[in-house]
């Protein structure tokens, strides 16, 4: 594979340019829907007012609102998703830069609304709302879901104040991170002793390389640029936290916490289930991780760089036509419109795989416009990146089923927004798995287990690391020392001697983006690939039924909580029980695995 013949995406159908006529014209509009909106609301008083049952001029104002809300998030939408575009793919493009702080500035005002919004519904009562007004009723989810977060919205002259000062404060912080990691070089030193200068994110990307030298050498490489970058990194990871505990004392949430639950649409009982089951299967994993040790030739744990290595034949170099025709191949096995989707995303030019200078690394799926997406990935050859195809077009696909829902109604939580991705991901699998024995079984068990206990493992040394910097940035600044010894805390927490201990990542709390952006952005992954493979077994319990829901359940994804959502298929998403029968799933994939391996 080179990378010359991976597509990037085609974003001139969305406009035609940066400094189109369209593009300005669009932009001026929603300028204008903003200046408007502002005044609808000033002119019938959308703000906290004494508490009492809305009126009938009141029930009306409540439905012009909520269609010019709507309405202006539409046009927002599409132009943030147009300029997130060229700032992804590339860092250097100053213009793009330029335009995309200045629509921040500009959509901040947005936040101030919203706030007043929820002081407003809160005052009238939604419940009496939705009873009062059709349109109410059509989003009862989103205003109970406002009333509730009225509690904790400051007074609406600090809303004001606090949107516009985050565009300088944790907006901008997040844009250094962006910045910096996408432009950050690593260099990786050939068996010859040679060099190879190459951006950090197709360094991280040899993890899967067949020559364990490549991946030690990439390994070393990727840690000495993050020692580069590490001072203003940690300058811009405690300016967020920092902010963050200010903002949630301010609000008077109990912690960190407590907002991204509520955000989630989760309770403290879900995730402590979740967690608890989680972590009964460590044993399990580090049981995973020393097999694959021993494929590999090492003594006792396995070194960080061979995480993902392959273990034996995966099927060779996978390009880009074998990629996409294995995930058509098994998105046509569960529905044509699953496949047909996969197909257009492809001959649209939804996609953007080569990795390249100056693009940010990862992987996502980004909503443009009524039921259009476009997804970036880093292609590096491997079945890993296969299934982060499937996972990507998963989302493209929960997108179609959102796209008749207003933008009030489709704010799907973090946990539900990977059930459809971590679905797609568990057909793969089962494809991938049905059928092969020996060498050929083993390597592709290896692609699945990596996989989880990235989600299931590393993701829980994420929640703990991000829970010490949360509490430890309230005594002081912490220092690059510190955090990177309360990263290897949190791994060898989790990891254990699954992992050699001298060979822990230290820098990972600057790799993640997710730590620059919402707080506590990891578990809802764990949420997702569980959840996923419990409803995997509904599918094979009852196809037909299944299918017959499953589109209405991805659609609903916005107007229900998780509990309420996971009931439709009789998951009780409380129960640890729950949570541990998914993991068996993965537990009996390790149990074959060891078998396999003679370890």
């Amino acid at each position: 594979m080179t990378t010359d013949t991976l597509p990037h995406w085609d974003v001139a159908s969305i406009f035609p340019s940066l400094a189109s006529r369209e593009f300005a014209a669009a932009h001026e509009a929603m300028t204008a829907s903003m200046t408007r909106l502002r005044a609808l609301y000033d002119e019938r008083g959308i703000r906290a007012c004494p508490p009492h049952p809305p009126t009938p001029d009141e029930l009306a104002a409540l439905d012009e609102i909520l269609a010019a809300t709507n309405g202006l998030m539409v046009e927002a939408r599409t132009l943030s998703a147009y300029l997130h575009t060229f700032v992804t793919t590339d860092a250097r493009n100053d213009d793009a830069t330029r335009l995309r702080s200045q629509l921040q500035a500009e959509q901040a005002g947005m936040d101030s609304l919203v706030a007043r919004l929820d002081s407003w519904v809160a005052s009238l009562g939604a419940a009496e709302l939705i009873v009062g007004s059709a349109v109410a009723a059509d989003h009862a989810y989103p205003l109970q879901r406002a009333e509730a977060l009225a509690s904790h919205r400051l007074p609406e002259g600090e809303e004001d104040l606090l949107a516009a000062l985050s565009l300088t404060g944790g907006k901008a912080w997040a844009r250094l991170h962006a910045d910096v990691t996408s432009r950050l070089q690593a260099d990786v030193r050939r068996a010859d002793g040679t060099i190879d200068r190459m951006p950090v994110t197709m360094a991280r990307g040899l993890a899967t390389h067949p020559d364990a030298q490549v991946r030690q050498a990439a390994f070393e490489g990727e840690l000495a640029a993050w020692v580069e970058a590490a001072v203003p990194l940690a300058a811009a990871i405690n300016s967020i936290k920092g902010e963050a505990n200010t903002v949630n004392d301010r609000r008077g949430w109990a912690d960190p916490l407590d907002p991204a639950l509520f955000l989630n649409g989760v309770d403290r009982p879900t995730l402590a289930a979740m967690q608890s089951a989680a972590r009964a299967t460590f044993p399990d994993f580090r049981r995973y991780l020393r097999a694959k040790a021993s494929v590999l030739g090492h003594r006792g744990g396995l070194p960080w760089w061979d995480l993902l290595a392959p273990t034996g034949d995966r099927g060779g170099a996978v390009d880009w036509n074998m990629a996409t025709n294995a995930v058509e191949q098994v998105f046509g096995a569960y529905s044509p419109s699953l496949a047909a989707l996969a197909r257009r995303a492809i001959d649209e030019q939804w996609i953007d795989a080569e990795p390249r200078d100056g693009k940010v690394g990862g992987a996502f799926c980004l909503g443009v416009q009524d039921d259009v997406s476009r997804v970036l990935l880093n292609f590096d050859g491997s079945w890993d990146s296969t299934q982060t195809l499937a996972h990507e077009l998963g989302h493209a696909y929960h997108n179609t089923t959102l796209s008749q829902r207003t933008p009030l109604q489709r704010q799907t939580p973090m946990a539900l927004a990977e059930t459809a991705s971590i679905f797609c991901e568990t057909l793969m699998t089962a494809r991938s798995l049905d059928g092969a024995e020996g060498a050929e079984r083993l390597a592709r068990l290896d692609v699945d287990l990596s996989g989880s206990c990235q989600v299931v493992v590393d993701i829980d040394s994420r929640f703990r690391f991000e829970t010490a910097l949360f509490a430890a940035r309230r005594q002081g600044t912490v220092g690059v020392a510190d955090l990177c010894a309360m990263m290897t805390e949190a791994q060898a927490a989790t990891y254990g001697d699954g992992l050699d201990p001298a060979t822990y990542h230290p820098y990972m709390w600057a790799v993640k983006p997710h730590y620059y952006s919402y707080a506590y952005y990891n578990w809802p992954y764990t949420f997702g690939l569980l959840f996923g493979i419990g409803l995997y077994a509904r599918y094979e319990s009852d196809p037909e039924r299944f299918r017959a829901g499953y589109d209405d359940l991805l659609s609903a994804t916005g107007l229900a909580s998780a509990a309420e959502l996971a009931a439709r298929f009789d998951i009780d998403i409380r129960s640890e029980g729950f949570w541990a029968e998914s993991l068996a799933v993965i537990q009996r994939r390790i149990d074959d695995y060891v078998t396999l391996a003679g370890a």
